[in-house]
């Protein structure tokens, strides 16, 4: 069974080291990220992408009460072993094209996940892309490796 891959949730904080909170539809703006988001900008780390598989291995660790949106990735997926795909794979994610920059990453000292939650998936299991093409991404919304 082949399970597609899909966006279960857009995450937006406007300050960077934070939990993030969902919300309904993001609004991606080409070479940029997420706009209203702490972390988007001219750089490879426009937006971060975290799958709900990476957080339900923190949960059979123990860790409670984890939300998406956690770990301050901007989209949380399901279905793709995002840590998987080469630097420069494009994904189509609802009417976005994405191109995967980095994967993983250190984390911020003192960060406010790896404070509440003990430890954080982000450093392997995160990854980042910038946008190609602009549009809007919600929920629910497919995620196609071009």
């Amino acid at each position: 069974m082949n399970k597609r891959a899909k966006v279960l949730d857009i995450n937006i904080s406007e300050t960077k080291g934070v939990i993030k909170k969902p919300i309904r539809e993001g609004v991606f703006i080409e070479e940029f990220g997420l706009e209203g988001d702490a972390h988007a900008g001219k750089w490879h780390r426009q937006v971060s992408l975290l799958g709900i598989e990476s957080f339900n291995k923190m949960e059979e660790l123990g860790i409670e009460g984890l939300d998406h949106g956690s770990f301050a990735e901007n989209i949380t997926t399901e279905g793709i072993i995002l840590y998987e795909l080469p630097v420069g794979t494009r994904m189509k994610i609802g009417e976005t094209i994405q191109e995967v920059t980095q994967i993983g990453k250190e984390c911020h000292t003192g960060c406010a996940i790896a404070q509440k939650v003990g430890k954080c998936v982000m450093p392997k299991e995160g990854i980042f892309t910038r946008v190609v093409k602009g549009g809007i991404v919600r929920p629910g919304d497919i995620i196609e490796v071009l």
